[in-house]
């Protein structure tokens, strides 16, 4: 029986008290009920420290506690496993905790770069890598290009005259369950070094509500009487209603001459949207606010 990750938590909470004083009782909560029965299977005699109502801790007991751990390769006692990677986790015993572990793709996100040939691999227009945020050099971009869907975002090129102006922009999956919180990492990044974040997305509400809580700076879309023409009604979501009311006071503080204003009107008063697979038409950088 592994020693429970709440039971464990407990403990190192008493060993923190234990600093203070000699001795630290502690009522029969489920923890400490844990903590009995893990100490019963490991043949640690509790002797005058038990009782119905509680438990009595003290610096001994924890010893004893943490040589069975020791001889079982499990972390000891203060040592949490929260926030550890699985292979960090390893590394302080053979005891795994999934629940607190840091996920695989915690810090990841998937990037599209020039190709980049390698041996016995079909070569393909753009090099799709998994990459750890952390190993970004961000100065090295001139832009983030945050692409939403991932179709889209396989078959995104930055050579466009919309991107022109941005030497080796860095061009990432906006990411969902398995990429989103590495995104997210990266988009707070990019947000410090106030260069131009680029969200190129399907054009509703949702999609510009995505690319407002990015901190992006500009919408890349179709011109505005393009989408006028081929907007439609068939795709605005009822689920995205939700959206609206945010999108209404983004609307309402822009200035009157703002570029914005003409695309958000289209969205919010005459109910039309576009996914940005059906996007046609010469694309333009948008700015958000």
């Amino acid at each position: 029986m592994n020693l429970p990750s709440r039971a464990r938590n407990g403990l190192n909470d008493v060993a923190r008290e234990l600093l203070r004083q000699p001795t630290v009782e502690k009522p029969r909560r489920q923890w400490v009920d844990d903590v009995v029965a893990w100490c019963h299977q490991h043949d640690i005699d509790l002797a005058t420290r038990i009782n119905s109502k509680a438990l009595r801790f003290d610096a001994a007991l924890l010893a004893q506690i943490n040589d069975v751990l020791e001889s079982a390769r499990l972390a000891p006692l203060g040592r949490s496993l929260s926030g550890l990677t699985s292979s960090a986790q390893a590394k302080e015993g053979v005891e795994e905790d999934k629940a607190t572990r840091e996920r695989p793709r915690t810090r990841r996100v998937l990037a599209s770069f020039p190709p980049q040939p390698i041996a016995g691999l079909t070569s393909e227009p753009r090099a799709i890598r998994d990459v750890d945020v952390l190993g970004l050099k961000l100065s090295a971009f001139s832009a983030l290009i945050q692409v939403e869907n991932l179709d889209s975002f396989y078959e995104f090129s930055p050579e466009q005259s919309a991107l022109s102006g941005y030497a080796n922009p860095l061009v990432v999956y906006r990411g969902d369950s398995h990429y989103g919180g590495g995104f997210a990492l990266l988009a707070d990044a990019w947000h410090k070094t106030q260069r131009p974040h680029i969200y190129a997305g399907d054009f509703d509400v949702k999609g510009v509500t995505l690319a407002l809580d990015s901190n992006a700076s500009h919408l890349l879309l179709p011109s505005i009487e393009w989408l006028t023409q081929h907007a439609t009604s068939l795709h605005v979501p009822a689920e995205q209603f939700s959206y609206q009311r945010r999108l209404r006071k983004h609307l309402a503080a822009l200035p009157s001459a703002h570029p914005l204003r003409d695309y958000l009107t289209l969205l919010l008063e005459k109910q039309r949207g576009l996914r940005q697979q059906w996007f046609g038409g010469e694309l333009f950088c948008v700015v958000l606010s």
